[in-house]
């Protein structure tokens, strides 16, 4: 019995220095000391979907001026299927390419979320729940001449036809000139169904969460006019939640110089007025909510402090994702269960209009509270409710449409 004992002990502790080993080799370590140039980010998106080919592939969505590559990695539990009801979310990074953070922390952010799904609870939650697009840079042609250590200057921030791309989406107000190449490939992706339900893009220069409007039909006015969104309240309440989860955003003036962000938040237009901002555009021109963040005050910062930016916005970048699941979700259909698409969701109060993909799917982002909410289909009788949002996941409110009643019913699932 003694032999025994011994016998079961030696392979229990040797099961257990396998499973730490193998463990260990599960998590690979994120290399936060360089910046990855365009041929680096293209191998290491490969690498990842290479290694997760079940969670991540590789999408591009157009090709820059200069001929590069306009590259998204998706993660999800189910990337090569489309889930219904799961929501779309997405980053945009380097869109000025010479405020370069924004690229690193992303390439971070997708080894993070493959590394640890399985094992990290809150990464597997969010993965398994929310179809994630992540797109490093924009303007991959301007990162390429940019100059790492240059806090200050303009050297890379244009596209290769010298035309700023954060000032060139059609604007609600003012001309913004000819639509580049960039831009109309972001624009087509915005508008693939379903449409995102949440964005962000990620700028450097300074510290703060900046959100819609960024612009004002007043010219002349460059700054001090706040111009709120009809979901000004809900704007707020997503540029606050990234704030909030950054170690210093919140605090305010973290830079220096002249900028004051009480909060660390900020609306857009009471900031300095642009133009053709890509923030505007998404939430005017489909169902996106985006904001957008500026996450560090040099623009491009040497390699050194790469790992400090990636520890300061880990957080805050899968708080924001989260903020993906608030306010109303839910199907469409008729009584034959067939989707019905277009289809119109209001809620009193707020002039903003979100509407059903293909799959008549809708999500609805609402701070907590309670609202009447309408939804309408051509030909049929709007049916409308009250429901009340509270933090945490999203209330689910279905609607079926009767083609002989034309009368819809709206179940709470």
């Amino acid at each position: 019995m003694g032999s025994l004992t011994f016998l079961v002990t030696a392979v229990c502790a040797l099961t257990t220095v396998q499973s730490a080993s193998v463990s260990k080799r599960a998590t690979p370590t994120i290399a936060t000391d360089k910046y990855h140039n365009y041929n680096d980010l293209q191998a290491l998106l490969r690498q990842l979907v290479s290694n997760y080919p079940n969670l991540a592939r590789v999408y591009d969505v157009g090709t820059s001026m200069g001929g590069r590559k306009l590259s998204v990695i998706q993660i999800s539990d189910r990337v090569n299927e489309r889930e219904v009801g799961e929501p779309r979310f997405k980053y945009i990074g380097n869109i000025h390419g010479n405020e370069a953070v924004g690229r690193e922390v992303i390439l971070y952010l997708a080894q993070y979320l493959l590394y640890n799904y399985g094992t990290d609870p809150r990464v597997t939650q969010l993965v398994d729940t929310t179809d994630i697009h992540l797109m490093p840079t924009m303007n991959p042609d301007g990162f390429e001449i940019s100059r790492e250590g240059d806090c200050d200057s303009i050297l890379g921030r244009k596209n290769n036809n010298g035309v700023d791309l954060n000032r060139n989406f059609p604007d609600q107000y003012w001309s913004t000139g000819d639509i580049q190449v960039e831009t109309q490939a972001v624009m087509n992706w915005i508008k693939t169904q379903p449409n995102f339900v949440l964005s962000a893009n990620l700028h450097g220069g300074t510290l703060v969460a900046n959100y819609p409007f960024d612009d004002h039909q007043y010219s002349g006015i460059t700054s001090g006019l706040y111009a709120a969104a009809p979901d000004d309240a809900t704007f707020k309440s997503l540029a606050k939640s990234y704030a909030n989860a950054h170690p210093t955003m919140h605090l305010g003036k973290q830079c220096g110089g002249t900028d004051n962000f009480p909060g660390g938040i900020i609306n857009g237009a009471e900031w300095y007025t642009v133009a053709g901002g890509m923030q505007d555009y998404n939430y005017l021109h489909s169902n996106t909510f985006e904001i957008t963040l500026e996450i560090s005050c040099c623009k491009y910062p040497t390699r050194n402090n790469l790992a400090s930016f990636w520890n300061d916005n880990r957080n805050a970048l899968l708080t924001y994702i989260e903020q993906t699941h608030m306010g109303v979700k839910g199907v469409i259909k008729t009584s034959q269960g067939a989707p019905i698409t277009n289809a119109q969701v209001r809620v009193s109060g707020i002039n903003h209009v979100i509407t059903t993909s293909d799959l008549g799917e809708y999500w609805r982002l609402l701070t907590p509270g309670t609202y009447n909410i309408s939804y309408s289909v051509a030909g049929y009788t709007t049916a409308s409710t009250s429901v009340t949002v509270r933090s945490g996941s999203p209330v689910v409110l279905n609607v079926t449409f009767d083609p002989s009643t034309k009368h819809g019913t709206i179940t709470q699932g």
